[in-house]
């Protein structure tokens, strides 16, 4: 391993490598699923083989694809092994012995996610599967696929990746199994993890496997992750116990592996004190270059998986320790026991640059799912297939989501250009265009080319959030590049309409009263999806959200330029109940929100602990990771039994009769029986006929649903189901 890992600055484009097989090879029309597919092409052998939970559809949204054209673009022979059969190994010998190794990856979606609802219940569906088939993946995925590939070729090298192998790469708690769980790479038995958005990675790694090197040799790649015997570091590194850095109070002493070196510097000669010394001025730039080399070749060892399992305080530690070193710029390797190994951690991947990230969007796709399909509905791709993806990362930190700890905090656009290249391509290109773009977005709507102004201040930062509690002063929120983005989108020709898919942060929008006027005023299909997630400040500091107020004045803003437009149009605002630091006098508080502004959900979202999401820490530790934690810091209240957690489902589907029992006996114990009743203010009907008290109709205007509140076909009046946006993937959050 090199002494220092290649700092941000130094990240080599992935575009400038020497293809592999030199530049004769020619783009495939889909990449080979059979050998036949692969004869065709002039193959006896794959270079590398890919194994994905989901359906092989060749557009850049799904992961595989991506990753698999990328690959190809170098110069390598690239198959895909698509939802094989894993009850044995015979389907993954379909396509032979990889030449140089397997990538493997679950899929867009992490397996437990995609195969279980908020209640561990089974999912009747699976939107990546053609036909929407459920059980076309096992549980836990990645750890089965590599062990399926390990078992049809012995000896074959193993890559693991996608947001599976990101979100679990150190201990993390396992909501299915009500446990901790050690690092994918213990279980999967993986040579190399690559985590984040991993083409820079994948790439280099490639390309020295090519060269001869073996996956568990590669250990100075940023983006990876690896196992080595415990005690392992490169020559000239320290190491820091995370411990000493944010003390979470007694902790028993972790064994020095390094002890020995300590004796022979302690029985070394000892400097005459009285000894002239020799006098060197050190400027400050050299102070400050020392201090960022030491930093660079500094790994920190976070509590033992052995720790956290048995240590609620200790995890939440190890949580909040990985948070704060996830910044590119200034993160330090992580360490973590396991046994008698250790999983060490590279500081996260460099972010793609404009030119890398119009060079993978670039590819040529065939936009389309794989022939060997038929006319079998794939869900996912009929959400995507007219939309774009702009751009990747957040940095809005909400706890509860993935997306921070899979693409990071900083923003990576794509060039103006390179977007309406993909507008003509899809006109061109995917079967039933109409002249929709669904949308042009991401992880969020309106963050494309939005950055820190400063790139030093950005390399130093250590905020876990740009907009929480307040929009960093550094943070720009000039949205003049997208809406410039919209306007030439729109005008070409062939398009007929452009609209917003992906959730919109709200708090940023308001900053810029243009872009909302702008789209609102075009981009907006009738309803736009918000999510606000709560209304009070308790849980809403648990998420790292705005307050209700923020949301009021986007409100405002887009009924005021809706109205100016002429156009009638919603709000469809998302919530989140059960989440951690959530009371239950904070629900009905929502709920009677809710109630006076006309909101009648139909869809209740019931928190998710996602693996290493700072919410899955507090609901999984009672403790809360977004401070300093010790033995005495805050507890957060977590709603894990079933009654609560139904009863905060109920709060939120007020209205539903289903649910009037529940609220009615928990208004009682709350003191609240002034809200069972006929009145207007009222949150549910009593439960005997001769308890309810009349209440007048409250008026309305002709055609119009109570306050904001969309009509549904069925003419009831409550929030209709929106239709699936676009965007690269589904979104983590909960």
């Amino acid at each position: 391993m090199s002494p220092i890992l290649a700092a941000p600055s130094a990240a080599k484009p992935i575009q400038s490598y020497r293809p592999y097989w030199g530049t004769q090879g020619r783009t495939a029309p889909f990449l080979p699923m059979s050998r036949t597919e692969m004869e065709a092409l002039g193959w006896d052998e794959c270079d590398i083989i890919l194994v994905t939970g989901d359906a092989y559809i060749d557009h850049p949204s799904f992961g595989m694809a991506l990753i698999g054209r990328v690959l190809e673009s170098q110069g390598f022979r690239v198959g895909i092994i698509s939802q094989p059969d894993w009850q044995s190994a015979e389907a993954f010998k379909v396509l032979g012995k990889p030449r140089l190794f397997f990538g493997v990856t679950a899929g867009n979606m992490d397996s437990m996610i995609n195969r279980y609802t908020a209640d561990r219940k089974p999912r009747s569906d699976d939107a990546y599967t053609p036909g929407a088939v459920a059980g076309k993946r096992p549980d836990r995925a990645l750890t089965i696929y590599c062990q399926r590939c390990r078992e049809a070729y012995p000896g074959v090298q193993i890559m693991a990746g996608g947001i599976e192998a990101s979100l679990r790469r150190i201990a993390q708690y396992d909501y299915w199994s009500d446990k901790v769980r050690q690092s994918a790479l213990i279980y999967s038995k993986a040579d190399i993890l690559l985590f984040g958005n991993a083409e820079r990675a994948l790439v280099e790694v490639a390309h020295r496997a090519a060269a001869g090197e073996k996956l568990s040799q590669i250990r100075d790649v940023r983006g990876t992750s690896f196992i080595v015997q415990h005690g392992w570091k490169p020559e000239g590194w320290a190491e820091m116990d995370s411990t000493t850095v944010d003390t979470p109070g007694r902790v028993d002493p972790h064994p020095d592996p390094y002890a020995m070196e300590a004796e022979k510097q302690a029985a070394a000669p000892a400097t005459d004190p009285a000894a002239p010394q020799p006098v060197r001025i050190v400027s400050a730039a050299e102070r400050v270059a020392a201090r960022k080399a030491e930093r660079a070749r500094t790994a920190i060892r976070i509590p033992a998986y052995e720790a956290v399992t048995h240590d609620p305080v200790l995890y939440a530690h190890a949580s909040r320790t990985l948070h704060l070193e996830s910044n590119p710029g200034n993160a330090r390797a992580l360490i973590q026991q396991h046994g008698e190994r250790d999983v060490w951690i590279n500081p996260p991947p460099v972010p793609l640059t404009t030119e890398e990230m119009d060079y993978i969007y670039g590819m040529d796709y065939a936009r389309n799912p794989h022939p060997s399909y038929g006319k079998a509905r794939i869900p996912a791709w009929d959400m995507i297939k007219f939309s774009i993806n702009i751009m990747r990362g957040c940095f809005g930190g909400c706890t509860f989501c993935s997306i921070t700890e899979h693409e990071g905090r900083i923003i990576q656009s794509r060039s103006e250009e390179s977007i309406l290249h993909e507008i003509e391509e899809i006109r061109d290109k995917t079967d039933g265009f109409t002249g929709h773009i669904s949308d042009l977005g991401g992880p969020t709507a309106n963050m494309y080319r939005l950055s820190c102004r400063d790139p030093k201040i950005e390399s130093s930062c250590r905020r876990l959030s740009c907009v929480y509690p307040g929009i960093c002063e550094n943070l720009n929120t000039d949205h003049s590049s997208l809406i410039q983005l919209y306007r030439k989108a729109r005008t070409l020709p062939g398009v007929k309409r452009v609209t917003i898919g992906s959730g919109l942060r709200y708090d940023i929008a308001v900053r810029s009263p243009e872009y909302i006027k702008e789209l609102v005023t075009h981009h907006v299909s009738g309803y736009l999806k918000i999510a606000p997630e709560h209304t009070e400040q308790g849980p809403l500091d648990k998420m790292m959200k705005p307050g209700i107020d923020t949301y009021e004045r986007f409100k405002e803003l887009f009924d005021r330029y809706s109205k100016q437009a002429g156009k009638q149009q919603f709000l469809i605002p998302y919530f989140i109940a059960a989440h951690p630091g959530t009371s239950d006098l904070d629900m009905l508080n929502l709920a009677l929100w809710l109630k006076r502004n006309g909101f009648k959900p139909d869809q209740v979202q019931g928190f998710t602990p996602t693996p290493m999401a700072m919410a899955t820490t507090m609901w999984h530790t009672g403790r809360n990771p977004l401070r300093k934690v010790s033995r005495s810091s805050e507890t957060v209240d977590v709603i894990k039994e079933g009654y609560r957690r139904k009863l905060h489902k109920a709060f939120l589907r007020y209205h539903d009769p289903d649910n009037w029992p529940i609220l009615r006996e928990a208004l009682i114990n709350m003191g609240r029986a002034d809200l069972i009743g006929g009145r207007p203010d009222c949150l549910v009907p009593a439960d005997k006929p001769w308890q309810r008290q009349a209440a007048a109709p409250r008026p309305r205007p002709a055609g119009k649903p109570a306050g904001n509140a969309a009509p549904r076909a069925d003419g009831k009046g409550r929030a209709a189901k929106p239709k699936p946006g676009g965007g690269a993937k589904p979104r983590g959050r909960s």
